[in-house]
């Protein structure tokens, strides 16, 4: 045992990515990269969501949300990630670790949260779209987002005052590029129980709940489509909806692929690699996928542009 009680854990070793030490500097510059598209990506959304009255809409102030909750979860973990591969230093302290506990599961909350209002969103637009601006008004839309912070950081505060009473770990160091809270009671000889009991009750809320909402959104999106629209207004449906599909299926399907699917290889490798793809990839994909797939958004970035360089006063 290396560590006698709480009091002596003043830091953690984050042993980081599995990659060879030769492979380090590009690695580095690759995460930098992607880090700063994360960066520019998600603020360019959020600005052009401000600055263009057409985009004052309850799906594009969801958008907006989702893009400050993609930076502060990437935030949460790819910086320090990349200042242990920049210095070769893997240490973190105890609170410092502490509090990539609690941001990481606050942010990763709020996503999930974020993305069920944006579906319940697109369900009131096809399925009641004459009751639309009645169901969506501006209360319903700010009292989720306050509701999502509530809840979630709720959940991040108990996870992170239960790990806190725990005083004995075996070891000190983590097999991960940052605070994992599965990975810090499996370090744990204490008693985890009461742990993992809320792991279980509380992640299912924050998690699987929101994930059917969403599930039941499209369905009932689906199911109205194929009743009462036609071909035209099916493809239609599919592409007003299809950027929310696409966020939704990055982030669950790392999910799923991280907790319901068995790996035959190195199961530390495996759970490192998928938490690179929703703490990195998918925050950094995001902004990408509702530009792209987006003729609002595509057009208020034509129109910010035009404005800029005719010198008028975007503010």
């Amino acid at each position: 045992m290396k560590r006698e009680n709480q009091s002596s854990v003043s830091k953690f070793i984050l042993l980081g990515l599995p990659i060879q030490p030769e492979y380090q500097g590009m690695y580095y510059a690759l995460f930098l990269a992607m880090y700063l598209t994360t960066m520019l990506g998600n603020l360019l959304i959020i600005l052009l969501i401000r600055l263009d009255s057409r985009l004052h809409t309850p799906m594009y102030f969801f958008l907006s949300h989702l893009a400050f909750t993609d930076i502060s979860f990437s935030s949460v973990t790819t910086p320090k990630m990349l200042m242990n591969m920049l210095t070769q230093s893997h240490s973190i302290s105890y609170t410092g670790c502490v509090s990539q506990v609690y941001f990481f599961l606050l942010f990763g909350g709020i996503d999930c949260f974020l993305l069920t209002a944006m579906a319940y969103d697109r369900y009131v637009a096809i399925c009641h779209p004459l009751y639309y601006n009645t169901i969506m008004s501006q209360s319903l839309c700010f009292l989720l987002v306050i509701m999502s912070w509530a809840l979630s950081s709720t959940n991040a505060l108990v996870h992170t005052l239960l790990f806190a009473r725990l005083s004995l770990f075996r070891d000190n160091t983590l097999y991960h590029f940052f605070c994992d809270l599965s990975t810090l009671l499996k370090l744990s000889i204490s008693d985890t129980t009461i742990n993992d009991l809320f792991v279980l009750i509380l992640e299912s809320l924050v998690i699987a709940v929101p994930f059917m909402c969403v599930l039941v959104s499209y369905g009932h999106i689906g199911a109205t489509s194929l009743r009462t629209l036609s071909i035209n207004g099916i493809c239609k449906a599919l592409s007003t909806c299809g950027s929310h599909l696409s966020v939704v299926s990055l982030y669950y399907g790392a999910i799923i692929g991280l907790y319901f699917i068995p790996s035959s290889n190195n199961t530390n490798d495996k759970d490192v690699i998928v938490a690179v793809l929703y703490t990195v990839v998918t925050p950094m994909l995001n902004p990408f996928i509702y530009s792209l797939r987006n003729r609002d958004m595509k057009g208020a970035l034509r129109n910010t542009l035009q404005n800029v360089c005719s010198g008028r006063n975007v503010f």
